[in-house]
This record gives structure tokens, C-alpha cells and sequence, in this order.
């Protein structure tokens, strides 16, 4: 029995890259709210291999979707690629009181991922929030956050 591969960010990574290259197919996809979730999931994890700004913007797409596990991942990855193009996109969803809590909590946590000093304040916006999900991610996120800032955070 074969088991799943090890992405190069380290993870088991719950569906395997898709082998469609075209960003544009890829977002058609993601946004494709027939398609089935395994496939979603797929693209999400090329965009994520991707790393580009452009495959940032796609998986920005797919916060629109209903589904709140698909977006939960999307913000999961986006944290993984550490790149600062997603950090508008991650507060968005922070930040929205309508968004599912498993989205938010995983977006604040993606926001300390990335480690940008700039983002420090969004995270204490909600350190104290009422639901311990979004509170708790916050503060481990600014613990992330002095983790890798440790001579410039304060």
C-alpha cells in the first residue's frame, strides 16, 4: 500500500497537486462550486506549489466559495507559501464576523506564518476576541510573529 507523498512544505498534504499547469483552468476550478471538493482541493495545492503572486490571487478566489473547509485550506496554504501578496487577502477573512470560525482561526494563523512585522497590529485587534478559536490563533500567531522578529518586535 502506497502512501501519500511528503510536500516540500513538509506536509501530508490531504489531496495531491493537480496536474493542470494553466492558472487559469486551475481558478476555473477552484471556483467551480460543482465540482467535486477532491478536485478543489487538487488545485489548491498547485496553486500553492505554484508560489507565484498570480497563484496567490486565484486561491484569493476561492474565498468565496461556501464551502468553509475548502476555505480553511486555501488559507492553510497561503500561510505555507509565506508570501506577503496574501497578507490583504488573510486579514479579509480575519477580519469578517460572518466568515466560519475554522476560516478565521486558520487565517490568523496563516497571518503569523508569513511573519511580517506589518501585520502585528491586525493580530492584536484580535488577541481578545470572545471566541477562544480566534483569540487563542492570534496569540500564538504574534508568538510566531516574535519568534522570527525577535530583534524588532516589541
Amino acid at each position: 500500500m502506497a502512501k501519500p507523498e511528503i510536500s516540500d512544505f513538509g506536509s501530508v498534504d490531504p489531496a495531491p497537486p493537480s496536474e493542470i499547469v494553466n492558472l487559469q483552468k486551475l481558478n476555473s476550478i477552484l471556483i467551480d462550486e460543482n465540482a467535486r471538493m477532491f478536485e478543489r482541493m487538487r488545485v489548491v495545492f498547485s496553486l500553492r506549489n505554484n508560489g507565484s503572486k498570480e497563484s496567490v490571487k486565484c486561491l484569493s478566489n476561492g474565498f468565496k466559495s461556501n464551502s468553509a473547509l475548502l476555505k480553511h485550506e486555501i488559507a492553510y496554504v497561503m500561510g505555507q507559501m509565506q508570501n506577503k501578496e496574501a497578507l490583504p487577502f488573510l486579514v479579509e477573512r480575519l477580519e469578517d464576523e460572518s466568515e466560519h470560525v475554522m476560516v478565521r482561526h486558520e487565517a490568523a494563523e496563516a497571518i503569523g506564518a508569513i511573519g511580517c512585522l506589518s501585520s502585528k497590529s491586525i493580530l492584536e485587534k484580535f488577541v481578545n476576541h470572545e471566541l477562544p478559536e480566534i483569540s487563542e490563533s492570534c496569540e500564538v500567531a504574534l508568538d510566531l510573529l516574535s519568534h522570527y522578529n525577535k530583534d524588532s518586535f516589541e
